[in-house]
């Protein structure tokens, strides 16, 4: 084979390994984006809270998210009533939504929207 020709055949082998890891990071989501806005439309507000607060929340019984630990750097998403939230000394609010301060923080308290019976 020509020298040129096993260039070339080099330069598409590459691109084809370096297509394949792109397809296999897509895939490895599994999801993980659909279950976070599913965690999202649960939540009235969304607060970002330090490491401290939220191993105090979770020493008082409350669950974290799964779908928080399927993220890079991995996430601690908690619901605590909003009456807990607000006694937390170091809660920060953020939109719900899926934007850049929801997303780069790791520790997450969500507070549920209420429901009962009205009145």
């Amino acid at each position: 084979m020509k020298p040129a020709m096993e260039q070339r055949l080099r330069r598409h082998r590459s691109r084809l390994v370096v297509r394949a890891w792109e397809y296999r990071q897509r895939r490895h989501a599994h999801g993980a984006w659909y279950r976070l806005r599913r965690v999202l439309t649960d939540a009235s507000a969304a607060y970002v809270v330090s490491a401290a607060d939220t191993r105090q929340l979770i020493e008082e019984g409350r669950r974290s998210e799964a779908v928080g630990g399927e993220f890079e750097p991995p996430k601690v998403i908690l619901f605590a009533p909003a009456e807990r939230v607000a006694r937390l000394p170091d809660a920060r609010q953020v939109p719900v939504r899926l934007a850049g301060e929801l997303l780069l923080a790791e520790h997450l308290v969500l507070v549920p929207f209420v429901t009962g019976p009205p009145g």
